[in-house]
């Protein structure tokens, strides 16, 4: 059965295809002969009660040189065209993003299986979400408040502190109890005591490599790609200049991925990356999870298929009386 997909992201002529999860997503869709819609957030609008959205339907070519092309005229269609609609714009997760998922409330509302689901979204802040899961997690802080920053520091000797809404290791800072730039550091963090951030107990086994992990519908890949930060440099992102290194899951893993999974599937977040530094769960992923071609091509995977395959329960699984 073909399928109508839709995919809300960034301008395709500027990602990177080659790992870009995505793109692997749309190349595992028109595969299987499902009629892909592309779009940006601008290109949705809500018509009185009904999400409207101009589309283009687009070919993919699995070349980093001639990844893509559409057609030159835009469709405007009702978001009840779809089957499924998935919102892959990346953070920042800013009002246009924020407001984006109440127009993609209407699309639930009109029938579509959104993913992830706009509400969880919502909910999840990707630093925040795992407070939730207290078992997983080393010992943290979230507060503006310069003087309870310090006396944690003070207490767990090395920290790293992070904005709640940053991604790919922005403003992320590694301090310790005798950091001479600790004010400056807060000040311009918590924008001078206004803003919340976390403090987090460092994690010695970052050296490992801080370990994303897919889940899909709250059942993990059973593979991690674990980026290994460059030397001198403590944030293992990948666009911070960390290389990935595909490993198995342990058995530790797969605990931490029993802790959150079920949550995760009740939520609707029904794609998922999990971080994991160590034994520890660092982050919940939720907006727009990357690694799938870095696993992919490490594994002989086909992830974005699983994923696909998974929708196409999950759709039949609602039209079933």
């Amino acid at each position: 059965m073909s399928r109508h997909i839709g995919f809300i992201m960034d301008p395709i002529e500027h990602i990177k295809s080659y790992k870009d999860s995505t793109f692997a997503m749309m190349l595992a869709a028109q595969k299987r002969g499902w009629h892909i819609h592309y779009m940006t957030t601008s290109d949705l609008f809500l018509d009185n009660s009904t999400l409207r959205m101009n589309t283009r339907d687009i070919q993919v070519h699995d070349d980093p040189h001639h990844w893509f092309s559409y057609d030159s005229e835009f469709k405007t269609i009702g978001a009840e065209t779809l089957d499924v609609l998935f919102m892959r714009k990346d953070p920042p997760f800013d009002i246009n993003y924020l407001n984006t998922t109440y127009l993609l409330d209407h699309a639930k509302a009109q029938g579509v299986l959104v993913i992830n689901d706009p509400q969880a979204i919502r909910d999840a802040n990707e630093k925040m979400y795992t407070t939730w899961f207290p078992q997983c997690c080393v010992p943290y802080l979230v507060s503006s408040q310069a003087t309870l920053i310090k006396q944690f520091i003070a207490m767990h000797k090395n920290v790293i502190l992070k904005p709640l809404d940053s991604m790919g290791g922005d403003s992320i800072f590694k301090v310790h109890e005798q950091e001479p730039n600790i004010n400056v550091i807060l000040e311009t963090l918590t924008y001078h005591g206004q803003r919340l951030i976390m403090a987090q107990q460092f994690i010695p086994d970052i050296t490992e490599g801080d370990k994303r992990i897919l889940l899909i519908n709250g059942e993990p890949i059973p593979y991690a790609l674990a980026r290994i930060p460059a030397a001198g440099e403590t944030r293992a992102n990948l666009v911070a200049g960390g290389t990935g290194r595909g490993q198995a899951l342990s058995d530790r893993d797969r605990w931490l991925c029993a802790q959150v999974g079920p949550t995760l599937r009740q939520r609707g977040l029904f794609f998922v990356g999990i971080d994991v530094i160590g034994d520890y769960l660092t982050e919940i992923n939720v907006t727009s999870p990357t690694c799938i071609r870095e696993l992919e091509q490490q594994f002989q995977l086909d992830i974005a298929g699983q994923l696909l395959d998974a929708v196409e329960t999950q759709l039949i699984q609602r039209n079933t009386p």
